[in-house]
């Protein structure tokens, strides 16, 4: 009657030590603990402690501290002492677990794996006004500050409807650098809510939308009536032809800054002219295949692969600075991912008539490679790239309409088998476009108590779900920085394959700046995406603000 449900986790009884072998080595003790009579009655019961109770819940007897216990014999196998020597106490030391849900929320309990902001790793030294564009997708961002993020809930219908319309007419809001009652600031709460604001296409919402690379287990088991109609099918493809068609032509008028195309194999990333460094509209795909690779070439559309021949480049420098360590390295058979950008060794002894066999006198005798194994083993470097991010292509100028095209009528876009059958990718873009749906990034503010040298102290946390989007990162940063007064640190979770979309988009010589003042994005976000991207294939993990000025890590 006295306890409790701590019954479904017993923690001494489970932690024996077992020491049965051992007991086997001192036969004189065996036979004197055999010897003993077992306690029977009422008393051998009470000392008998129930498995499914817990120590922290079980009831409390007398008052009087448990005899201590029995020395083990000198000289003798402590293995032979009584069995409750070998329970480890309730208040042992122990690796820390992850935090289990209390009822009061606790900041450590909403990452699973970054427990606390002090196990954070220490980020560079030298603040700047501003951090480089990410132009990775986050799935999610946890912000911790020493001030309270109460000001970001329960926003009041004429503040959510003031942020919607404030994005729909594209409207700049300036704040001062620092509210004092973010509470009571209207401006700032529908700032925030504004930053919260994305378009997407198809809308379904029982269906996880994002990420579609990796998402079959997620997607698994829920209603898809297209799956079995190509009526279907079709109907859902040409509407989202439609609203394909209207995202580019409104990139290529530079009222959409960028967008994004999901697909279950992999991503595209459309920029407009004037971001990323370039002067001409771009796209990038990532991760990509061989297969994927020849039909672009057989419709004709140029492309690059500036990852792979950024690392070929390196590879060339290092070989020309120290020949000598670099015929070691490749003595080494290393098979790094960076040594899948190393040219093919020369296949033109396999490409000749082999008239050396012949002069020899023993072509009979020696089986010649067929044509397939030569075509095999040329393509052997191109194949090792594949779903890697080397594998990134860069599409430029007029070949993003061709490319357009070949998007629309490529099969491979779709799903044939699966759970993402029939579905079509999904078009994420920061501006309204035809066929989008508005969305909401989903947020919420939670308080705890974080562990510090010397005791705890209070934290707070607001996180943010849902495809983060590069401008809607920028965007909270700027609402928070001037809320939280000019401190807060954020962990960062990006998608993983979209890493790769923050390689160099333009060569290093070209810096035009294309004017984009009607594309819906706030000027300072926009001047941050035109710059030319310095982060390579990494992302963002931390971000903190202090004093007003930004430090990151990737």
């Amino acid at each position: 009657p006295g306890h409790s449900p701590g019954f479904k986790k017993p923690p001494a009884l489970l932690r024996l030590k077992r020491k049965r072998p051992g007991r086997r080595s001192d036969p004189a003790a065996t036979a004197e603990a055999a010897a003993a009579p077992a306690p029977r009655g009422p008393s051998g019961a009470a000392r008998r402690r129930n498995p499914f109770s817990s120590l922290d819940n079980a009831p409390q007897r007398a008052a009087a501290a448990p005899p201590p216990p029995a020395a083990a014999p000198t000289g003798g196998d402590p293995s032979v002492a009584p069995f409750w020597q070998f329970l480890e106490p309730a208040c042992e030391e122990k690796p820390p677990r992850r935090a289990e849900p209390a009822e009061s929320s606790d900041i450590l309990t909403l990452s699973k794996d970054l427990h606390s902001p002090l196990a954070v790793p220490k980020v560079p030294s030298s603040p700047r006004q501003e951090f480089p564009a990410d132009w990775s997708i986050k799935t999610r961002i946890l912000f911790m500050s020493s001030q309270p993020f109460t000001w970001a809930e329960h926003l009041k219908a004429q503040e959510e409807a003031q942020g919607f319309a404030q994005h729909c007419r594209a409207t700049e809001t300036t704040l001062p650098q620092s509210v004092q009652e973010p509470r009571l600031c209207t401006e700032l709460r529908c700032a925030f809510q504004q930053s919260l604001v994305y378009w997407l296409h198809p809308s379904l919402p029982w269906l996880p939308l994002f990420p579609r690379i990796g998402a079959d287990r997620k997607i698994a088991g829920k209603a898809c009536p297209w799956a079995q109609d190509e009526a279907l099918q079709q109907v859902l493809m040409s509407d989202w032809s439609v609203s394909f068609t209207s995202l580019y032509n409104l990139l290529r008028a530079r009222l959409c800054p960028y967008f994004y195309v999901c697909s279950a194999q992999f991503s595209v990333l459309f920029r407009a002219a004037g971001l990323a460094g370039s002067d001409v509209p771009t796209a990038a795909i990532a991760p990509t295949t061989r297969g994927l690779r020849e039909a672009m070439k057989s419709e004709g559309i140029e492309f690059s692969l500036p990852l792979l021949e950024e690392s070929r480049t390196r590879k060339q420098k290092n070989s020309e600075e120290s020949l000598e360590t670099e015929t070691a390295d490749g003595l080494g058979g290393s098979s790094s991912v960076e040594d899948a950008g190393e040219p093919a060794p020369s296949d033109d002894d396999d490409d000749g008539s082999f008239s050396w066999l012949e002069e020899m006198g023993v072509q009979d005798k020696v089986k010649k490679p067929d044509t397939i194994s030569i075509q095999l083993r040329k393509e052997k470097h191109e194949v090792q790239v594949d779903h890697r991010p080397e594998s990134l292509v860069l599409v430029r100028g007029s070949n993003t309409f061709t490319l357009l095209n070949f998007l629309i009528s490529c099969r491979s876009l779709v799903a044939v088998a699966g759970p993402q059958a029939g579905l079509p990718p999904t078009l994420l873009s920061p501006v309204a476009f035809r066929g989008g749906t508005m969305q909401t990034l989903k947020a919420r503010s939670v308080s705890g108590r974080a562990r510090v040298p010397g005791g705890f102290e209070d934290v707070f946390s607001l996180e943010v779900l849902g495809p983060i989007l590069p401008h809607a990162l920028h965007a909270l940063t700027l609402v928070l920085g001037p809320a939280q007064r000019g401190a807060f640190r954020a962990l960062l979770s990006p998608h993983e394959p979209s890493a790769a979309f923050n390689s160099r988009a333009a060569p290093p010589q070209e810096a035009v700046h294309q004017d984009l003042p009607a594309c819906g994005l706030h000027p300072k976000t926009l001047d941050q995406l035109s710059q030319c991207p310095t982060l390579g294939k990494s992302s963002i993990r931390l971000l903190e603000m202090k004093d007003y000025a930004y430090t990151w890590k990737a």
